[in-house]
């Protein structure tokens, strides 16, 4: 659809930016932290560890000053569990539970909303070495920790996530730590898993509306819009199954308390079936979510397996990435789309497939939308004069918003906009070098120089777009 003009951005909008705490805080083991997964972890030994990564726990004063510089409404991060129990239960430690009362009263003195995720990948060591998302008893453990979180912050905390992407976890467990090297029936393992963290995040939405009210809380999953390679019908039913089982399982579960027909469906005819009890259904089905964030990255195109038209086109199928993670390719095949232009990582830009999506989401849910994710990673280079002159990442935003934007002209309904990243962090798998933030660290993969901070080019032209509440998407800037 076409429209002579535009929607314009909601009155209150949240304009906002997001980091997650294993990627941004550093004092990896500092003031009675634990460890976590990422701790433990084997990486790329040539990119940067988690141990430092932007040392925000120690520029806490001056990165949320920038933040407020930036004009931003909101900013999204996430605790991190093993910094406040050590253990992942047990005894609360006061240090790491003071960092993040600074934090979250600094951003009220700043105006800024805080948007609180509980979970972003980071699972105490301590549990996982009992059997992590594997024991039931992690579903009480991260229960008290909600519960806490709520209690400790909900008086200034009105936004709450409860876990970040939650399908890239069991699409790719073994990347992300929860699934240890050698575990019998891995995909089996990954599914049980799933059915605990729905569990988990059951009980505290169900916490959160007892203990606050008025809060809002709801889950982050990472959504693709999923396209078919062709009109073949073959490949228009692989993109179904692929949808099923990427998105639609985990947010299915989520609002409406019910597993997704296809997606059962496929565990069944596996053997990736989850034990399930009628009691644990009520229950997902008496979690209601507020709202549904979502991340979104880059659309997913597919085929059926080994299709004789792809064969004949000579479409080679593409390697495995975050849109394509993990899933059986016995129900689909990965494809080349020929209509999309690359990033430098070999992801697809699809501004187009963000309001897809959304649309999707909103057709299928008919909840309130915010974008918790969405952004271009690259190779910034530091300039004379501390400059970084990312037009390339100004112009994926801009391009994102403007169909975000003809997304709520659709009527979808999105309050808030967080893109990935307010500030320079280690990437899970690139490190260092795959920078998102509108501000820039001062250091490489294993050089921590000074880290200063200094403001790329997408910072003035964030801060300018923030300022005319989203009416100007394409403003002169100064830098």
């Amino acid at each position: 659809m076409e429209y002579p003009q535009v929607t314009p951005f909601p009155s209150g909008f949240l304009w906002g930016a997001s980091t997650s705490a294993y990627q941004v805080e550093g004092a990896w083991n500092e003031e009675g932290k634990g460890p976590s997964v990422i701790d433990k972890a084997v990486f790329n030994a040539e990119l940067s560890d988690f141990k430092v990564t932007s040392d925000h726990y120690h520029h806490l004063e001056q990165d949320v000053a920038l933040f407020a510089e930036l004009g931003l409404k909101t900013y999204r991060f996430s605790l991190s569990w093993a910094r406040l129990f050590p253990q992942g239960t047990g005894e609360l430690n006061l240090a790491g539970a003071a960092f993040y009362d600074r934090l979250i009263t600094l951003l009220v003195q700043y105006h800024i909303e805080p948007l609180v995720t509980l979970y972003h990948f980071d699972l105490p060591w301590a549990l996982q070495e009992k059997g992590g998302w594997s024991d039931p008893a992690t579903i009480d453990a991260f229960e008290r920790y909600a519960r806490m979180a709520f209690e400790r912050y909900g008086d200034r905390v009105k936004y709450w996530l409860t876990i970040n992407e939650q399908n890239m976890m069991i699409l790719k467990g073994e990347v992300i730590g929860t699934l240890p090297p050698g575990t019998p029936d891995p995909q089996k393992a990954l599914y049980q898993q799933n059915h605990h963290m729905m569990l988990a995040q059951a009980r505290a939405m169900i916490a959160c509306h007892q203990m606050l009210p008025t809060a809002k809380i709801g889950p982050a999953p990472n959504i693709s819009c999923v396209y078919p390679a062709s009109a073949r019908p073959e490949d228009v039913l692989a993109a179904n199954n692929f949808s099923a089982i990427r998105n639609w399982l985990y947010l299915d579960l989520a609002c409406y308390g019910t597993y997704n027909a296809v997606a059962w469906s496929f565990m069944r005819e596996k053997g990736y079936l989850p034990t399930v009890t009628e009691q644990e259904m009520a229950l997902l089905r008496a979690g209601k979510p507020d709202f549904i964030a979502f991340n979104y990255y880059a659309s997913a195109t597919v085929g059926a397996e080994q299709s004789a038209h792809a064969r004949e086109q000579g479409e080679p199928t593409r390697a495995v990435d975050q849109q394509l993670a993990g899933i059986d390719t016995r129900v689909y095949a990965g494809m080349n789309n020929p209509f999309l232009k690359r990033n430098q990582f070999n992801w697809y830009i699809d501004p187009v497939g963000f309001r897809i999506t959304a649309r999707e989401i909103y057709e299928r849910y008919r909840l309130p939308l915010i974008v918790t994710e969405n952004g271009l990673g690259a190779f910034d280079t530091l300039e004379a004069g501390n400059k970084v002159y990312d037009d390339y990442r100004i112009a994926y935003l801009r391009q994102h918003l403007e169909q975000l934007q003809l997304a709520i002209s659709d009527g979808v309904e999105v309050f808030g906009y967080c893109p990935w990243s307010a500030i320079d962090l280690v990437s899970t798998h690139q490190g260092i070098g795959k920078r998102y933030g509108f501000i820039y660290v001062n250091r490489d993969e294993k050089d921590l120089k000074d880290l200063a901070r200094y403001k790329k080019k997408s910072f003035a032209w964030y801060q300018q777009v923030i300022a005319s509440g989203g009416q100007n998407l394409n403003p002169q800037i100064e830098y």
